[in-house]
């Protein structure tokens, strides 16, 4: 795992922040967080949890996993697993035990690869 990138998360987030037309405080009050603190984010100057970065996602529209990749907590392809984990458990149109065997299934198939938690 990549050590946390702060300066690059506080210019990615900045330039999502103007991208979605909110200032400053705007998005401070919709992620839930004081404007000096979301400042000091942007500016490098704070290393912000997971969770305000999930905060942050989703004041911005956008998948809290692409601020992890950003953070360096996760990388390109541990975020590609997570939202396709994702993508699979929010899909309202299967039952419970259909996203588990189709969960099995990906999971197989990454192994069959040479993809598993030890990686490619």
């Amino acid at each position: 795992m990549a050590a946390l990138n702060v300066g690059g998360l506080g210019e990615y987030l900045r330039e999502q922040r103007r991208t979605a037309q909110l200032s400053l405080r705007q998005l401070a009050d919709a992620a839930g967080v004081s404007n000096p603190y979301l400042s000091q984010i942007e500016r490098g100057l704070r290393k912000p949890s997971a969770e305000i970065l999930q905060q942050l996602a989703r004041a911005l529209r956008i998948s809290a996993e692409t601020l992890y990749v950003q953070a360096g907590m996760l990388d390109e392809r541990e975020r590609d697993e997570v939202e396709t984990r994702a993508a699979i458990l929010a899909d309202p149109s299967i039952n419970e035990r259909q996203k588990q065997a189709l969960l099995q299934i990906y999971e197989s198939f990454r192994k069959e690869n040479g993809v598993g938690a030890e990686g490619p």
